[in-house]
């Protein structure tokens, strides 16, 4: 069971939800000592105070021990969280690697316009993640994470599911034009340039 997906799992993207984590990651997270010790009989609930010990996001590091990160989403997949629990991880804003987890889960398996829908907000958290990997630790900031998600193949050291570009849904699925953070910003500076007439 510890190794199993949840009984009555949904395939995602045809496919046993596992399956988004290639398969020597997926092995070494198996015979990882973090996932036989925090991760064996943890729930949609109890996963949260496990998210919130974490202290970086990341794939695998030296000798390519995977992340606690990347345990905990191994976990998600097996436990198929409903949509609404998930959203409830994206609103903790205060936990700042509980909701990069969850951003990073609903990337692997949610729909290509539920993604946007979703993950696009996240980029106005401008808070600073620690990224574990091989080598050691560097820094990178929420919203490039959040972006990374979005146009990269590869995150975490994860190959990411295809995700429809967003034109093309704005065209056949009616998503709303995405509204950059750069024009609350200029509308600051029209006062500015009305005063320099001044």
């Amino acid at each position: 069971m510890a190794n199993s997906t949840v009984r009555g799992a949904l395939s995602v993207h045809g496919g046993n939800p596992q399956f988004l984590i290639e398969k020597v990651i997926r092995a070494r997270i198996y015979d990882s000592l973090y996932w036989k010790e925090h991760c064996f009989a943890l729930t949609a609930e109890s996963i949260i105070d496990k998210a919130l010990e974490c202290k970086a996001i990341g794939g695998v590091h030296d000798r390519q021990t995977p992340t606690a990160f990347m345990c905990l989403t191994l976990k998600l997949l097996q436990l198929q969280p409903e949509k609404e629990i998930l959203i409830e991880y994206l609103l903790a804003e205060e936990f700042k690697y509980l909701r990069a987890l969850a951003a990073f889960y609903i990337r692997l398996t949610f729909r290509s316009m539920d993604i946007y829908e979703l993950l696009e907000p996240l980029m106005k958290d401008f808070r600073k993640l620690r990224v574990h990997h091989v080598g050691g630790y560097s820094l990178t900031y929420f919203d490039e994470f959040i972006d990374d998600l979005l146009t990269k193949e590869r995150v975490c050291d994860i190959i990411l599911p295809r995700l429809t570009q967003r034109s093309v849904l704005e065209e056949t699925e009616g998503l709303p034009p995405r509204k950059s953070l750069l024009v609350s910003y200029s509308l600051w500076s029209k006062p500015r340039e009305k005063m320099a007439e001044l």
